[in-house]
């Protein structure tokens, strides 16, 4: 199922949709509707191409309102985990998306490196983990930064910016 709403964050426009059965199967956000639609479909893709059934039937739910609320400070990232299905996510992903949520809190940064180095991994492992992420915002893989700056955002560097910003953490968003 899809249940799909329109928030106001920082003066803008926010999209949230959640993909859903029984628990979430995938994120998407945008600051606008169309390129919303086309993120749900790119993570309509994704998950069907690990084998998960996907139904982008219409159906409110509190969803969407729960993933504002974690981007805005209201709900902790970790109260969300249980929300998850980490279906046709592999064993290393849910690690690496569970330490992450667990570990790095709003407000603060780690760099890939610095990831790795606490899953004894390597950095480039992380970064194919977080473009991958299937649970934008909850899993906050636009906590994860390089050592020379802000680094790549599946979303778009800007999306990573304001994601940022909205987290006070500002010395990321210039």
């Amino acid at each position: 199922m899809l249940s799909v709403e329109r928030f106001g964050v920082l003066d803008r426009d926010l999209w949230i949709g959640v993909i859903f059965s029984g628990r979430i199967q995938g994120i998407a956000f945008a600051f606008d509707r169309r390129t919303l639609f086309e993120r749900i479909r790119g993570r309509e893709e994704f998950l069907k191409s690990r084998n998960v059934r996907v139904s982008l039937d219409v159906s409110p739910s509190l969803y969407p309102e729960m993933v504002y609320r974690v981007l805005v400070g209201e709900l902790e990232n970790t109260d969300m985990l249980g929300e998850l299905s980490f279906e046709g996510v592999t064993p290393f992903e849910r690690r690496v998306y569970e330490w992450l949520t667990k570990n790095v809190k709003r407000g603060s940064v780690i760099t890939y490196g610095a990831l790795a180095k606490a899953l004894g991994t390597s950095p480039r492992a992380v970064g194919g983990a977080m473009r991958r992420n299937p649970y934008p915002i909850v899993v906050p893989c636009h906590r994860v930064v390089s050592k020379e700056g802000v680094g790549n955002y599946s979303s778009g560097i800007e999306e990573k910016r304001f994601l940022l910003k909205v987290e006070g953490v500002e010395e990321w968003t210039d």
